[in-house]
């Protein structure tokens, strides 16, 4: 057992986008002056976005400063073999005032070969929803690439793709190569591999306030989308009180509904860090003498080297994730 280790907050990064809201700061309390602030980073690994540590005798280290010293101990044996000193997931809040592009991420290959990074698989929890939002998630009929290619051309892509009205708890798993995109009115939490790699082919003919519109990936796009992909995108889960009800499991990421109304005594079996992202109410997380609060809008990582913790709350919705 590590004991310089603990369950570790991190200070959010947050993001301006050109489509982004005030839902992040006024349901969330995040800290910001941004005007469209789109996204927060909640733990990240990517590049120059590397999450700072927020609470306890870590705090001020990075999250690369933690998988240089504490290796295996952080992010399991298994993982540290694979990933080395580079955290596996993203996680983020997005606040979706105006329709996002509509994008997809291509698969570990290609992310590779182009971008020297990981492909993007990743998954949608919906925690708020205006009134008639809808997210835009695969195609409503069969589409082969020359289908795709007129409809683009002729700038009538929504006419062929999905859209689904949501509400919260609705929740979306995301493949590489499945066309997507977040609609107008629409908070969610996202849990992604660690990757930035977006191929956007479509972005409503928006332009900034000098005129110009944002740069699409079309070339890119092509060989990356998956034509033929199963409508499998609405995940269906169970929400039994205080235990795990299994929503996605994949190879990248295994995701849990957890809603907490007593104190659970948790052991972490795993060989992976367990990283709680509360979307509803509040918890406490225990841990020796550690013992830290998670209200909705905060995530926090447990290492792999806590066996032993308890979760205790009143009322609160947690998502566990683990690789």
């Amino acid at each position: 057992m590590n004991k310089t280790l603990y369950p570790l907050k991190f200070t959010p990064i947050l993001k301006e986008k050109i489509w982004g809201g005030q839902k992040l700061r006024t349901l969330l309390n995040k800290e910001s002056n941004l005007p469209n602030s789109g996204e927060s980073w909640e733990i990240t690994d990517v590049d120059d976005n590397t999450s700072i540590v927020s609470n306890g005798a870590l705090k001020g280290k990075s999250l690369k400063d933690l998988l240089e010293s504490f290796g295996s101990e952080l992010i399991g044996i298994h993982n540290y073999r694979i990933f080395k000193n580079k955290f596996p997931l993203l996680i983020k809040f997005i606040d979706a005032k105006e329709a996002l592009s509509i994008q997809l991420h291509p698969n570990d290959k290609l992310a590779a070969e182009r971008h020297n990074s990981f492909g993007k698989t990743e998954m949608w929890y919906v925690m708020q929803a205006d009134k008639d939002s809808k997210l835009i998630v695969g195609f409503n009929q069969n589409v082969d690439s020359e289908k795709y290619l007129k409809h683009l051309e002729d700038k009538t892509l929504p006419e062929i793709l999905n859209f689904d009205t949501v509400k919260k708890g609705d929740t979306y798993f995301i493949e590489v190569g499945r066309l997507h995109a977040i609609g107008a009115g629409v908070m969610l939490a996202e849990i992604q591999q660690t990757s930035d790699v977006t191929y956007r082919v479509y972005d409503w003919d928006r332009v900034d306030d000098d005129g110009n519109e944002r740069e699409l990936h079309n070339d890119l796009a092509i060989d990356a989308i998956d034509f033929n992909m199963p409508d499998n995108f609405r995940v269906a889960y169970s929400k039994t009180e205080n235990q795990l009800n299994q929503m996605v499991s994949c190879p990248y990421f295994t995701t849990s509904y957890l809603e907490v109304t007593t104190t659970l005594k948790k052991e972490n079996n795993k060989d992976s860090f367990i990283i709680y992202i509360c979307v509803e109410g509040s918890a406490t997380i225990t841990y020796n003498e550690h013992s830290e609060n998670i209200k909705k809008g905060e995530t926090i990582l447990v290492p792999a080297a806590v066996e032993h913790y308890e979760i205790n709350s009143k009322k609160a919705t947690l998502l566990e994730v683990y690789v």
